[in-house]
Parts: structure tokens; sequence; C-alpha cells
């Protein structure tokens, strides 16, 4: 495993930064330029999948992201290294984008690669402890209340609200396909066995000449 490069970092900074142009004044329209929207399927503007994921809509809404990020983000690279975490983050985050463009009219932040990365995490590491709702409880469990949740929000059960709970759901269910694809993948590398050959020419020419 390489050595970890910190990316959930890089990643949160470029965020805060892009959250800064968001607000500046002189620069109106920024939001709507790269928000994922149905222009993304009328207009064919693709990079508003991947753009979308360094928008955010509140300080707030940014905070709870870049905490999340920092903390899951780190645990899942430390795992299975700065590539694999950056493909698990963007694949994650442009797939939940491409399904929920389907039923909002608008949407932004980077919850659904952030709940990619939770769903990779779970399946990596289930019996993680994690403060969440709280308490201190495993990942798997955290991960189940996070899904309830999400489920029922998607269904109104908390009322009118402006979370993408059809982003989170998707991104954390391929988080979990990522999650199990590289555990089987670790778990075969393990399991490898070391096989030793010898050339019986060589091991021949070597007794005769050493061992008589």
């Amino acid at each position: 495993m390489k050595s970890q490069k910190f990316y959930s970092l890089w990643l949160s900074a470029i965020m805060i930064f892009i959250f800064g142009l968001q607000n500046l004044p002189g620069i109106p329209g920024f939001t709507d330029l790269f928000i994922l929207n149905q222009k993304a399927l009328t207009n064919f503007e693709v990079w508003r999948y991947v753009s979308s994921i360094f928008l955010h809509g509140s300080i707030t809404h940014l905070a709870f992201n870049l905490f999340a990020l920092f903390f899951f983000g780190l645990v899942l690279e430390k795992t299975i290294g700065t590539k694999r975490f950056m493909i698990t983050f963007f694949a994650t985050g442009i797939i939940a984008n491409i399904i929920s463009v389907n039923f909002y009219n608008s949407s932004l932040g980077a919850s659904g690669a952030i709940y990619g990365v939770i769903g990779a995490v779970t399946i990596l590491r289930p019996m993680m402890m994690v403060f969440s709702f709280g308490a201190i409880i495993p990942m798997f469990l955290a991960a189940i209340v996070y899904v309830t949740a999400d489920i029922l929000r998607a269904f109104g059960a908390f009322g009118p609200t402006n979370i993408g709970s059809i982003a989170h759901l998707s991104g954390i269910a391929i988080g979990f396909l990522i999650g199990i694809y590289y555990r089987n993948k670790f778990r075969e590398r393990k399991n490898q066995k070391i096989e030793v050959k010898f050339d019986e020419n060589s091991m021949q020419n070597w007794e005769n000449n050493f061992m008589k």
C-alpha cells in the first residue's frame, strides 16, 4: 500500500475555495453555471455532474460535509489507498448525481460522494466505532440509521425538506458495491500463496558441485 496522501483534505480545501467564489459579489451567476439542474439533460451540460459536487448552499451545509469527508475520507484512503479513494469519491458522486437529476429540479453538494465513501467504509470497516446520533456505535449500525432516515425522508416522513435523500441513498448503495469489490479483492490477495519453483537441472548441478 502506498503512503497516504490525504486527498480528502485537498478535496475539502477545494470545496472551501469554491464556496468562497460562490459568495463573492463580483462573480454573479457562478453557482448557476455549475449547479446540477435539468440543463445537464436537456443541453448536455455534463460538467454539472462533477462541478455540483464542489458547490454548497450554506456554511452549515459545507461544514457538515467537510466534517464527514475529513473523518470517513481519511479512513477510506488509509484502508484502500489514495487512487482507489479518489475513484470511489468521484464515481459515487457522479452516479448519485446522474440518478438524482431525475428527481430534483436542481441540487448541489458533495453528499452523494460522501455517502459513497461512507458506504465503502461500512463494508470494509463494519466494526469501527464512530460517534453518531449522540452515541458511540459500530459503523454498520450508523449506516443502517443513515439509510433508514433517508428512506423515511424520501417518502416525506419528516415533512418538506431540501435534503437530497435520493442522492444520499444512491451514493451509499454504490459505495456498498465498491466496498464489497475491494473487500473481495484484498481477501483474494491475502489468500494467495506464493508458489516457489526450482529448476531441477540447476539443483542437480549445485548438488554435483557442492555436495560431493
